[in-house]
């Protein structure tokens, strides 16, 4: 494969968990490796870049569980993604990395349906450079409808030593959200985490799925929701949203893991139309912390919460006043 001194060098592993055995090898790569496309993930197959414990194979090859996919590779400029001038919130910015506060409704990565106008186009138009990087920098993910803070490599030095922080869970993330009823102050859910066995788009609690851990701890409390404060200490997908339905108090408009609307009994019309119409799961990266890349100082950032999750707290506040 082609490369050059500017292309940087992606190593990553993953085992096949029980759930895909006997599927494609290029079907597993891209739910094992989600920051590739399936169709870069195959050229890699075919190049000799991504094997099963060191062995050639084809994108077609079946694996099996628990085999070792290796993946080493030339990461080159991604010519299909361009710069879009989307404005961004930018909290933090030096050398090597940049701190954002992500609004609700924009996508971070590009994927099926949402081809541009995602973070990763606006990060280009910011920083062409980051063109260089292995999705344009970016180290971890919020949902779409999520709105909080990323922080964001701007060299691959900066995004590797990130990535590492993940994996050593020493970066701090702190979310808010609203949840249906009225659980006890606090808990811990440790439930692993895996592709819903038969809804594919979802995920869910599996017994082969990946180690997942979410603290919380509930801020305060409404007649039939909460708010609180969710501590991560892994970052699987849609962990907080998971977990929290799998304790029977999803996020209020989730529509993937939500459950019926609760509606306080004789609450006003305001608020019933504040929850029938509130647009998307009420979560909130809220608190980022982590060991700069370069100078070793701890930085600690928080946001405000956004507008539309402040209007719900108002809202359920003022019913819980008014009884």
């Amino acid at each position: 494969m082609p490369s050059s001194d500017l292309d940087p060098l992606i190593c990553e592993t993953a085992k096949v968990p029980p759930e895909l055995a006997g599927q494609r090898l290029d079907a597993v790569a891209v739910q094992l490796f989600d920051g590739f496309s399936r169709s870069r993930l195959s050229a890699w197959i075919k190049d000799g870049c991504l094997t099963v414990g060191g062995t050639l194979c084809r994108p077609r090859d079946r694996v099996k569980a628990g085999a070792l996919l290796q993946l080493n590779a030339q990461m080159q400029v991604q010519g299909s993604w361009q710069g879009q001038d989307i404005a961004l919130n930018i909290l933090y910015e030096d050398a090597h990395i940049l701190v954002l506060d992500k609004p609700a409704g924009l996508v971070v990565h590009p994927a099926a349906g949402h081809a541009d106008g995602t973070l990763l186009n606006a990060l280009l138009h910011h920083l062409p450079e980051l063109s260089q990087l292995p999705r344009a920098g970016i180290v971890h993910r919020l949902d779409k409808d999520t709105s909080g803070l990323l922080v964001v490599g701007k060299t691959l030095q900066a995004q590797t030593a990130l990535v590492a922080q993940l994996q050593a869970r020493s970066i701090s993330r702190i979310y808010q959200a609203v949840i249906s009823g009225t659980p006890p102050a606090g808990g811990t859910v440790d439930a692993p985490i895996g592709r819903h066995p038969i809804q594919r788009q979802k995920m869910a609690v599996t017994a082969g799925g990946k180690p997942a851990v979410s603290h919380w701890r509930v801020l305060s409390r409404f007649r039939a929701h909460s708010h609180i404060q969710v501590k991560l200490e892994t970052g699987r997908t849609h962990q907080i949203r998971v977990h929290m339905a799998h304790i029977g108090h999803p996020l209020l408009g989730d529509a993937q893991y939500g459950a019926r609307l609760r509606l306080p009994a004789g609450a006003s019309q305001i608020l019933i139309d504040t929850l029938k119409t509130f647009p998307r799961q009420a979560l909130h990266a809220k608190e980022l912390a982590l060991t700069h890349p370069h100078t070793g100082q701890r930085l600690h950032f928080e946001s405000t919460l956004a507008a539309d999750f402040c209007q719900l707290l108002q809202r359920l506040k003022d019913d819980a006043k008014n009884l």
